[in-house]
């Protein structure tokens, strides 16, 4: 065999290590959505915390952004097609736009500079843009989908926001307090 064939096979075996841990991420995201959910707000019992975006934070900020995109639309479908399967193509759309902007500002910030206070202000910021987009997200797709006027979604605007808040945040923060412990496995 020769030096460049070794090279090869390596850069192969890491290529399919990397996919069998981001595939182990999914399947943690999808049984923590079947195993923890709850609604936040009772008056939208609707909208359910579920701490599915933990793992695809963790793997965005070891393999990156794009990584974490990939992780979001596989979880996105996985989770809407078994565990959250009442929700349909609505919940998964609405999984992959939040998750997504969640993962792209964060993961686009900690990839620059891979510090704890960076990783702080990149969920914080990750956090932001996922309220703000899912304001944007709430008013046009939920309307369709749910057969229901923009007014009527506009009140329910400060749950919404609410909700996003909370559930980036609390999955933020595990995920600041877990990434470390479980980065140098994902990186082996």
């Amino acid at each position: 065999m020769t030096e460049h064939t070794g090279q090869q096979n390596m850069a192969a075996a890491s290529k399919t290590l990397k996919v069998v841990k981001m595939g182990v991420m999914v399947a943690i995201s999808v049984a923590l959505v079947y195993l923890i959910h709850f609604p936040i707000f009772p008056v939208v019992s609707f909208l359910e915390y579920d701490p599915a975006d933990i793992p695809i934070l963790i793997g965005t900020f070891a393999f990156g952004p794009l990584a974490g995109l990939v992780l979001t639309v596989v979880t996105s479908v996985v989770q809407g097609l078994t565990v959250s399967a009442g929700s349909g193509l609505y919940g998964i759309l609405m999984h992959v736009i939040a998750t997504g902007v969640l993962v792209a500002v964060s993961g686009g910030i900690y990839s620059r500079n891979k510090t704890r206070k960076t990783a702080v202000i990149a969920l914080v910021c990750g956090m932001a843009a996922m309220a703000v987009v899912m304001m944007g997200a709430n008013m046009v797709i939920t309307p369709i989908f749910m057969g229901v006027p923009a007014s009527a979604v506009w009140d329910l605007m400060p749950f919404i926001v609410g909700f996003n808040v909370i559930k980036a945040g609390i999955n933020g923060a595990v995920t600041f307090i877990l990434y470390k412990r479980i980065a140098n496995f994902l990186r082996r």
